[in-house]
Parts: structure tokens; sequence; C-alpha cells
């Protein structure tokens, strides 16, 4: 049976956090924690990034802008999103990082990195 609270009406940010307690307690219930290495977590959520990105691979920039007005599409995104989102909490508490700490640090790096010149940059992008 399942003692952590119904996230759905928390704060996105404990809800985040009950949601992580869930999946360790759904694992743990199935004794799945020798598997959850961190080495598997990280397999475990590349792959179903790639089922993610399986979703668009041939769609043009426009079908892609519109994969959530099919119900058949938005289904399959939001289960890979949610499937993404469930090996990267459990990834983290596997490593001890938090997820929103680490996510709030990335952005005040890229905001130094990338100061608003008030010049658009189009040919410059975030991953370089």
């Amino acid at each position: 049976m399942n003692d952590t609270p119904d996230p759905r009406g928390a704060p996105r940010p404990e809800r985040l956090y009950l949601l992580q307690r869930r999946l360790a307690e759904f694992a743990a219930a199935r004794d799945w924690e020798p598997y959850h290495t961190p080495k598997n977590l990280a397999v475990a959520l590349s792959v179903e990034a790639s089922e993610l990105v399986e979703i668009f691979q041939w769609l043009t920039p426009e079908q892609s802008a519109a994969v959530m007005e099919k119900p058949e599409t938005a289904h399959r995104v939001a289960d890979e999103v949610a499937d993404v989102l469930a090996y990267l909490l459990q990834f983290c508490e596997a490593l001890g990082v938090d997820v929103l700490d680490a996510l709030a640090a990335k952005i005040e790096r890229n905001e130094l990195r990338f100061p608003v010149t008030g010049e658009p940059t189009p040919n410059r992008h975030s991953s370089e």
C-alpha cells in the first residue's frame, strides 16, 4: 500500500518530491533497488528519451508542433515524457542530486554565459 500522500494538490516542488518518493516506494515494493544503479537508470533514461524522439522522427516542424492535437499521439508523447521524468527522478535519487537545485544552478550559469544583449544571435545555440 502506498503511504505517500497524493501529490496532485501539493505545491509544485513538493509534488515533485512526493512523486519521487512514490517512485522509490514503487521500486522498493518490487525489490527493484538492486537494478536501479546509476548506470542502469542512465541507460533506461536514454532509451525512454529515444522513444520520445521516435514519435517526432519523420515529422515536419509543422507536424511536430501539432502533435498534441491528435489524441493518439498526444497520449504517446505524455507517456514518454512521464517515462523520461520517472527515470530522471530515479537517477537523481540514486545519486543524491536535487533536480530542482541542479536546474536552478544550470539556468543561472546559462544566464551568465548567454547574457541578453538586445541583439538577436540567430546562429548561436545553448549547446555551444
